[in-house]
């Protein structure tokens, strides 16, 4: 018996069942990732091109070999079929809702869309397109991303002041309903920090701009609410992560409200090999004990905005003053602990 038990532990570590470790990336390839924790799995998305993936694992550094599906396809043409840029798929008020930035194959027609679905595993039964979601002007959008406080839901996302690609900034309204805004848009951040400016103008394809707010991502801590977002051209070593902050119980919609902090949270990291870390979402352990962030980066410089940007993720810790500490990118292939259960 003894040795059957011996056996069966030594099988169960080489399937991953026992794993206490993992290493970065978690796939090879895989631009602004997502990830939803949700009844003991990982929901995992990232922009995959005309098509929105979903993977589910009951680990993080399982995700790699999880099952996947694409859970909804672009259209051929029409105003949400080509660029579709950073999904999202999160529970709110007892249904799933995937949100996604679209557009027509030109980037100047970016907007924002979103899928439902009303079973209790998103990888089963069927997604609904619910539509275009979006505020009165009707302006340029990508980057939303979606939290609920004091039952009043909020979008935040990266847009254009006007209809010309000259600077992307961070807005926020109320939502309705997961579809529906509900309130005029309010700009609360705009580049103005030199760590916001980043760019080479004269590089081939790039867009003609270096002012870049965008990926804004909400994140709760204590009597504190945070936006954390990534700034600079994407296409650049120094894309890197800042960060907003309001207090929890004030008026979100007012600029007021948020404070911008001075210098970037999240840089690149040139001793261990890891360029332009951007694009993350947050997740918490299984146990709610641990915070962890999800980003992109790439493991040499120049690599900008390619198939060359892989999901990464490391747990961080909060400072005294109740800000967090998100650390130095960690070196691929270093063993980091699984998040805890």
């Amino acid at each position: 018996m003894r040795k059957f038990l011996t056996t069966l532990i030594v099988l169960l570590s080489f399937t991953g069942a026992y794993a206490q470790t993992f290493t970065n990336p978690l796939l090879p390839s895989g631009a602004d990732p997502y990830s939803y924790f949700k009844d003991g799995y990982y929901y995992y998305t990232h922009t995959s091109g005309n098509r929105i993936e979903l993977y589910k694992s009951k680990s993080l550094e399982g995700i790699k070999d999880a099952p996947h599906k694409t859970i909804w396809k672009a259209p051929q043409v029409g105003p949400y079929s080509k660029e579709i840029w950073a999904p999202e798929v999160l529970f709110l008020r007892g249904k799933w809702y995937a949100y996604f930035a679209a557009d027509d194959g030109s980037n100047a027609n970016h907007r924002m869309y979103v899928l439902e679905n009303a079973s209790a595993d998103p990888m089963q039964g069927e997604w609904i397109f619910k539509g275009k979601v979006g505020d009165h002007t009707d302006k340029w959008a990508i980057d939303g991303d979606v939290i609920e406080i004091g039952n009043q839901l909020y979008m935040a996302w990266s847009g254009w002041d006007g209809n010309e690609n000259g600077r992307q900034e961070i807005f926020i309204a109320r939502l309705e309903n997961p579809w529906t805004v509900g309130s005029p848009r309010v700009k609360i951040s705009t580049p103005t920090f030199d760590w916001e400016k980043n760019g080479d103008l004269n590089s081939p394809g790039n867009p003609p701009h270096v002012d870049v707010n965008e990926g804004p991502q909400f994140l709760v801590h204590g009597e504190k609410i945070f936006i954390i977002f990534s700034a600079s051209g994407c296409w650049t070593d120094n894309y890197a992560l800042g960060m907003l902050s309001a207090d929890l119980k004030a008026d979100f919609m007012s600029p007021a409200s948020w404070i911008k902090y001075p210098k970037p949270k999240f840089v690149k990291s040139q001793a261990n090999g890891v360029y332009a870390p951007g694009h993350n979402s947050f997740f918490k352990s299984p146990d709610g004990l641990e915070d962890w962030i999800l980003y992109h980066a790439n493991d040499q410089p120049g690599q900008g905005c390619s198939g060359f940007r892989s999901p990464r993720a490391q747990k961080f810790t909060w400072n005294e003053d109740g800000t967090p500490d998100f650390g130095e990118p960690v070196k691929t292939g270093t063993a980091l602990k699984v998040p805890s259960n």
